[in-house]
């Protein structure tokens, strides 16, 4: 009988658990993969994911340059080792582009400034950015939104990170800075410039949860003709968070 009863004492956890255990749902699927952009620099390649979910108006206005070529020859301006790295709107020579408007900012987004993480560079006004962005290098939490405030709580919009080439952003940062041009200062020595930027990948489009229409039944041929061979196809020819 203690034999028993212990077997039965030691079995109880067990069923209460079993119990208690929340069921874990057949239709829990991760988030679909966003658009990737790569960057190809004079450092090296960075790849990065945008979220078109998340930051629509921020990720249409980042592709809008990317397909214009915008970004092809400007350079990675500011570089602050343990803050952040900073490009997209200077030439070589660091004269700014002609921009697009700027957008509405969604910093309120619920996205942190976390390591890696690719942001709307902006000035003071929190709906001033444009084609600027720049790439976490730590955990930099106080860029987040806090209120509406003021463009210091606003913080910054996260629409991106890096999913390859973040120890290309690193060496970035740890490039020499001096002042050169417009700036007093963190001008990396010598400029990193982005030769290209492209997309790279794009989520296809989701398939239509109609069933496909049932094709109208065909007359009776009048005569039984052989099928004709299709003509062979001709070749085709050939601004921005302070330290």
């Amino acid at each position: 009988m203690p034999r028993l009863l212990l077997a039965l004492l030691l079995l109880l956890p067990l069923g209460l658990c079993a119990q208690t255990a929340p069921a874990t749902s057949a239709a829990e699927t991760p988030p679909a993969p966003g658009p990737q952009v790569q960057l190809h620099t004079s450092v090296g390649d960075i790849t990065l994911e945008l979220y078109p979910d998340k930051s629509p108006k921020s990720v249409a206005n980042f592709l809008q340059y990317v397909h214009e070529g915008f970004y092809d020859g400007t350079v990675f301006h500011r570089a602050i080792p343990g803050y952040l790295v900073q490009g997209g709107l200077y030439t070589r020579d660091l004269q700014p582009k002609r921009t697009h408007p700027a957008i509405a900012s969604e910093a309120d987004n619920g996205l942190s400034n976390l390591r890696g993480t690719v942001a709307v560079a902006r000035g003071a006004d929190p709906n001033s950015g444009t084609a600027q962005f720049f790439i976490n290098l730590v955990d930099n939490r106080r860029l987040d939104f806090v209120g509406n405030q003021s463009g210091l709580t606003w913080g910054y919009a996260v629409f991106g990170r890096v999913i390859q080439g973040m120890d290309v952003v690193d060496k970035i940062a740890a490039l020499p800075t001096r002042g050169q041009g417009p700036f007093a200062g963190d001008v990396p020595n010598p400029l990193p410039v982005i030769l290209s930027a492209r997309l790279i990948s794009e989520p296809a489009p989701a398939a239509s949860s109609k069933p496909p229409a049932a094709a109208p039944a065909a007359p009776p041929a009048k005569s039984a003709k052989p099928a004709t061979t299709p003509a062979p196809a001709k070749s085709a020819k050939h601004v921005t968070p302070k330290a």
